[in-house]
């Protein structure tokens, strides 16, 4: 049978919560006959054929905290020394898997959630995954590395809030502080810095180089990766 509202907002909004009932209804009933199917090319193999393990680099700081410029530059250094690889970045990801977020609490841990679980796929394709988010919520990363588990490596880019303001060519934490955007990392919505990360680099003053350097450094002392060549 067929409703109609005289209200098109109403309408609108029906649609939505019945489209959102359907599918938790969905996703319960699909629970109970999913099963999880192996492959019998597993993560060894595939990492065998690679050369090397798979993991997940976890860049997380401020916006401006340089992780995006960072993570392209292992990216290229790692990619010399025939590493395969992929980069995840936040910008990126938003254009495409994450398109439908916004910035609230509850979206922001909805993406983190989101990128925790296709790294792991990466990574259990014997790929080292990289990836470059704000991802400002300490108990959202806890959550990755749960996914992720020994191979999740989280390297806080440390750059403070003011040299990340005076980098901001975009002029968003200008915005922000206008309050022209809501739920903005460092102005309007808090930033928890890493209790204990595997990795910390000094964005705010170290060269590109010297960034890269510290950690290849660390992939190569605890024998996570056989790098020959630095840069």
């Amino acid at each position: 049978m067929d409703i109609k509202f005289k209200d098109s907002s109403f309408n609108i909004k029906f649609s939505i919560n019945h489209s959102k009932l359907m599918n938790k209804n969905n996703s319960i009933n699909n629970d109970k006959n999913i099963k999880w199917h192996p492959s019998t090319i597993d993560r060894l193999k595939l990492e065998s054929l690679r050369g090397h393990k798979g993991m997940v680099l976890w860049f997380t700081g401020l916006s401006g905290s340089g992780k995006s410029t960072l993570a392209n530059a292992l990216n290229e250094s790692l990619h010399k020394n025939q590493i395969s690889t992929y980069l995840l970045d936040g910008d990126n990801i938003r254009h495409g898997l994450c398109s439908d977020l916004g910035f609230s609490d509850q979206d922001r841990e909805e993406n983190i959630r989101r990128i925790g679980e296709v790294a792991n796929l990466f990574m259990n394709a014997g790929i080292v995954t990289i990836t470059a988010f704000v991802s400002p919520f300490k108990s959202d990363r806890d959550k990755v590395r749960s996914i992720i588990g020994k191979d999740f490596i989280e390297i806080f880019c440390s750059a403070n809030l003011d040299i990340c303001e005076r980098r901001d060519t975009k002029g968003l934490y200008e915005k922000a502080r206008l309050g022209k955007i809501k739920d903005f990392t460092g102005i309007s919505s808090p930033y928890e810095i890493p209790d204990n990360p595997e990795i910390i680099v000094d964005t705010g003053s170290l060269s590109l180089i010297n960034s890269v350097e510290i950690i290849i450094e660390y992939l190569s002392k605890n024998k996570l990766l056989d790098i020959n060549n630095k840069l």
